[in-house]
């Protein structure tokens, strides 16, 4: 198995893998589940194929386990996403079943077969014959572990939640439904997050969290491992601007955002000059650069936007989404939640 960073050029300090007993009875798995075959398959598998043009190119594939033997997929044609696969580059979807523990899928050209963490790749119709292989790899955030830099605040790293309100651990992890007990105007904050295995959830009911930015902004957190990567999915700006790339990793496997933010703006009589901006990395990679927010997102939109900042809220949607290094950089003075919901009484 190989395993790959998906931001070589930054070093990090790995955090000890920490994991917490399955809820495998609700549908969900916080650990790898014993003896299931479909887990086994899924996952992101790395190769060559010999294109139309009888040129060697890299190929990715993306496989993900839907329950009870039942598969969807994706090949990508130049690697993978962030590794290799241009943005605009070909897409190929498969579908198919699990006899035993060989996986076939097929699509429109072609028909994959996988067995054991290998992968053989056919070309199918008139003539066919074997075009290319890729076996099983790991690929890990360039950001995993990364240490707090100097005057950071440290939210959570395992040992108490003091600085979060309704902050619960579990094995060492945070669970979902939290919020900070401060309020930060413009920073830049950073997370890790494992998605449970929920292979029998469907859309908005697989892994769903999200990160909302002072109570107002969405970013999502969705298990949206080998989906288009729409303005709902993992690395939106909810509803609002679907990210630039699906960077989502495979469920149980631990993923990084890397979020910037600076509030929006307001002159003295209370009214906006300037809108919120963001730049957000999903695993390392830019998924929403450089971005203007003008309105408020999902939830937030009952909120409003205002003239002071609000705590950072991780969403519970009873769905059992784990945390672990989590700190912010503030680049000014943060202020208390109470402070800031006295001003918005007034």
């Amino acid at each position: 198995m190989l395993r790959l960073s998906l931001l070589p050029a930054l070093l990090v300090l790995l955090l000890p893998l920490s994991v917490q007993a399955a809820d495998g009875d609700k549908g969900a798995w916080t650990e790898p589940p014993e003896g299931d075959a479909d887990y086994a398959l899924q996952g992101e598998y790395l190769g060559s194929i010999i294109d139309d043009h009888c040129c060697c190119q890299p190929v990715g594939l993306q496989v993900v386990a839907l329950g009870d033997g039942e598969f969807q997929a994706v090949e990508y044609l130049g690697g993978l996403p962030g590794y290799g696969w241009p943005i605009d580059g070909k897409r190929l979807k498969l579908a198919g079943t699990r006899e035993g523990d060989t996986l076939t899928l097929t699509g429109e050209s072609q028909q994959i077969t996988i067995k054991n963490g290998h992968s053989i790749i056919r070309r199918i119709g008139d003539y066919e014959r074997v075009v290319g292989n890729a076996s099983f790899v790991e690929r890990e955030s360039g950001t995993l572990g990364a240490c707090p830099p100097c005057g950071a605040i440290v939210l959570f790293d395992g040992s108490n939640t003091d600085r979060l309100k309704n902050g619960q651990i579990v094995d060492g992890l945070l669970k979902e439904g939290f919020e900070t007990k401060d309020a930060y105007s413009d920073f830049h904050l950073h997370l890790e997050f494992r998605l449970p295995y929920m292979p029998k959830a469907r859309g908005q009911g697989r892994a769903n969290s999200g990160v909302y930015l002072q109570s107002r902004y969405e970013v999502q957190i969705l298990d949206s491992f080998g989906l288009d990567g729409e303005f709902n999915e993992c690395g939106a700006l909810y509803r609002e601007r679907k990210p630039d790339l699906n960077m989502c990793l495979p469920p149980l496997a631990w993923q990084t955002y890397d979020i910037w933010f600076r509030q929006a703006r307001f002159d003295a009589d209370g009214k906006k000059i300037e809108d919120a901006h963001l730049t957000a990395w999903l695993n390392g990679v830019p998924v929403q650069n450089d971005l203007d927010v003008p309105t408020p997102t999902g939830g937030g939109k009952r909120v409003g936007e205002k003239p002071f900042p609000l705590p950072t809220k991780f969403q519970n949607h009873n769905n059992p989404v784990r945390f672990r290094n989590m700190w912010i950089v503030s680049y000014d003075e943060p202020v208390s939640a109470d402070a800031g919901q006295k001003v918005a009484q007034r």
